[in-house]
């Protein structure tokens, strides 16, 4: 949307970025979304039935859910795509194919099944049920929240905008483009991999 919004501003250069950025931002999200329904098994969901648990991943501005899938001594890490259940979830079974189903509820793979520990600090959740669980889950969903934590990323955009005076010229105009255009990108990147708002 911000790359159309920008078009009927554009010249034919700036035009040509703002179309290879959208082609990308469409075919990635796209990727993305077939791995998350199953339809693109790329190398997520190892088969059968597991115990499971959630584990939250902090590394630098990323902060991530991870599912620890244990079975026959063995422990798998899954990214999966931030869900209000994920904040109350104690140590439960799931059965994975190519989707992963906990206590019922859906769950969606965010990208690759590894069997190292994920990088950062890794908090698990409570052992027990959280008296607190709903309401912390509720405060979790609010678009602000959301943004606060995608948007940290945005804070590149003025550089890739200086950037792209310095390649292409085009002064101030094409500055606020370019910066705009950066920052709904690195924004839409971070909401895209799998962020984790609570």
């Amino acid at each position: 949307m911000i790359c159309i919004a920008w078009a009927p501003f554009a010249d034919s250069e700036q035009l040509a970025m703002l179309a290879a950025v959208a082609l990308v931002v469409v075919l990635y999200s796209g990727f993305r979304l077939a791995v998350a329904f199953g339809v693109a098994p790329w190398r997520t969901t190892p088969a059968g039935t597991f115990r499971v648990k959630r584990v939250r991943q902090q590394n630098r501005l990323l902060s991530r859910s991870w599912l620890e899938l244990s079975s026959e001594g063995r422990t798998n890490w899954l990214p999966v795509y931030f869900d209000p259940a994920l904040v109350g979830l104690t140590e439960s079974d799931a059965t994975c194919d190519a989707t992963v189903v906990v206590n019922g509820r859906r769950l969606f793979p965010s990208g690759a099944a590894r069997d190292s520990e994920p990088q950062g600090r890794l908090i698990d959740n409570p052992t027990r049920p959280d008296p607190d669980g709903p309401s912390h889950a509720a405060a979790s969903t609010r678009l602000g929240r959301r943004l606060l934590l995608d948007a940290q990323f945005a804070v590149v955009a003025p550089f890739a905008g200086l950037f792209w005076i310095y390649v292409a010229g085009g002064g101030v105009p094409a500055f606020a483009g370019a910066t705009v255009v950066a920052a709904a990108t690195a924004t839409w990147f971070a909401a895209i991999r799998g962020s984790d708002p609570s």
